[in-house]
């Protein structure tokens, strides 16, 4: 219980304080009349009504043979010392004659302590608070729940600046539970949780909101069927809580948990349609299957699991006759060599739509790899090759060295043994070098080592012996060429 309570909370604790004050104020209220209520491990004392201080009275306890060890009389009242458990009874006081003049019962116990209190909505339209003490109180107890809403409107603040106080409702059909019907879902709320018992009462504070709480129930009508001719799948669906709202802007998602019932360990998949197909389910073996929901934004917690629900995909056909082929040889070698051992071959289970899927990765895998080889080929080809095609090049041809013929000493130069008599059947070709001669070079080189000047005729008959093409006769002019 809090020492210092802030001035917007004020109003319900005084509310839960007139309550409670009314309650253990009349003793009658907590039991049957003549019953007397007193703490554990302090000082009881039972008074005898009617009789006057200075009388002699005599108290007796039913059932014992004597009161109490360390109790005493004192003007005509019983004093009990450290009540304890033990002191609980029916006690009786008798006058000088031995009749009785009154009898009691006592009970002891605890102050209540501060209960714990927690709150769920199930919905976005009421939340529900449940709580549970925190003492064993050994006492009749009794709970006052109220609350009160704290975000308004500066209207409400104006006319109201403690904000709406009300009654959080329980139900007697569920008890330790209060519900606060037609709850607005961007309002807070401070609830106020009071227990009461004959020697007091305590209280709890607690400030909760909708987005915070919100907690939906488990989904209903969990169905799970097997898909025909797949041996993996197994296809589950369900509603939504019948206690959710049917409103469209107020959505869940849902969580979906399955295993085979031999395996401890769950597979969990989330969704925001009513159904889902399993598809790495194991053929032929039951499965275990559970859903649960959460609000679509992702406010408050999961729902628990629903009921379980059971269902067994449908086996491989190929799977099916490999293992009845499998039995009957068995059983047929059982017949003749009781100790032979099983066929060891694995059952194939693996689905034929996985086996489509993989090829088809395979082939586009193999034609990228193939078009990317093709791609490096042909670039290395063409970096490798400096001219493209006859008389064309990639790159501009680099001048030729000055080759010097001498009519006596022959051609010089670091390339002048290639300079042969056919040089001038060639229609501008690259040079060994990679080089271009001009053709004015070329006449002047033929003439320098005495060749005669080739005829028309002359280029034309080595055309038509197979050799290179004669040059045209532009560049036959410019290299001097008689026609």
């Amino acid at each position: 219980m809090r020492s210092s309570i802030p001035g917007l909370g004020r109003v319900m604790v005084f509310l839960a304080a007139a309550l409670a004050s009314a309650s253990f104020a009349i003793p009658e209220d907590w039991g049957e009349e003549g019953v007397q209520y007193g703490q554990l491990g302090t000082d009881v004392t039972l008074s005898c009504p009617g009789v006057r201080a200075s009388s002699p009275v005599r108290w007796r306890r039913a059932g014992a043979m004597a009161l109490p060890e360390g109790s005493a009389i004192q003007q005509g009242s019983l004093v009990l010392p450290s009540a304890s458990l033990a002191s609980a009874g029916t006690y009786s006081c008798h006058g000088e004659d031995g009749g009785l003049l009154h009898s009691v019962s006592l009970r002891l116990g605890h102050l209540p302590g501060v209960p714990f209190v927690s709150c769920r909505a199930s919905d976005y339209e009421n939340f529900s608070c449940s709580w549970t003490s925190s003492v064993e109180t050994f006492l009749p107890t009794r709970y006052i729940t109220t609350y009160r809403k704290k975000s308004l409107t500066g209207e409400e603040k104006r006319r109201n600046k403690n904000g709406h106080v009300g009654l959080c409702l329980q139900d007697p059909s569920r008890p330790g539970t209060c519900t606060v019907h037609r709850s607005e879902f961007w309002s807070s709320y401070r609830l106020n949780i009071t227990e009461v018992n004959p020697l007091g009462f305590s209280y709890r504070l607690l400030d909760v909101t909708m987005q915070a709480i919100i907690k939906p129930d488990p989904p209903e009508g969990l169905v799970v069927e097997p898909v025909p001719l797949a041996p993996r799948r197994l296809h589950v669906s369900w509603k939504y809580p019948s206690s959710w709202p049917k409103e469209p802007h107020f959505q869940l998602r849902f969580r979906l948990q399955y295993r085979p019932i031999i395996h401890r360990s769950w597979s969990v998949v989330e969704t925001v349609n009513l159904s889902e197909v399993i598809t790495d389910a194991f053929a032929g073996l039951e499965h275990v299957v559970q859903v649960s929901a959460k609000d679509f934004l992702d406010a408050g917690n999961w729902s628990e699991w629903s009921a379980e629900a059971r269902a067994t995909p449908v086996r491989d056909l190929a799977s099916t006759a490999s293992e009845e082929t499998t039995t009957d040889a068995r059983l047929e070698s059982l017949a003749e060599e009781p100790s032979q051992a099983p066929n060891p071959e694995p059952i194939n289970r693996s689905d034929p739509l996985e086996k489509m899927a993989i090829l088809v990765s395979l082939g586009i895998f193999a034609f990228f790899i193939l078009a990317a080889v093709l791609v490096i080929t042909i670039l290395i080809c063409r970096s490798s090759d400096p001219v493209a095609s006859p008389g064309r090049s990639l790159l501009p041809a680099p001048a030729c060295p000055r080759v010097g013929l001498d009519a006596t000493a022959g051609p010089q130069g670091p390339h002048a043994s290639r300079v042969t008599p056919q040089l001038w059947t060639l229609p501008e070709p690259p040079t060994p070098w990679g080089c271009r001669m001009d053709p004015k070079e070329r006449g002047s080189a033929l003439r320098s080592v005495g060749l005669p000047e080739p005829t028309r005729s002359q280029l034309e008959s080595l055309q038509a012996q197979g050799d290179r093409p004669a040059p045209p006769l532009s560049a036959a002019k410019q290299m001097g060429i008689r026609h």
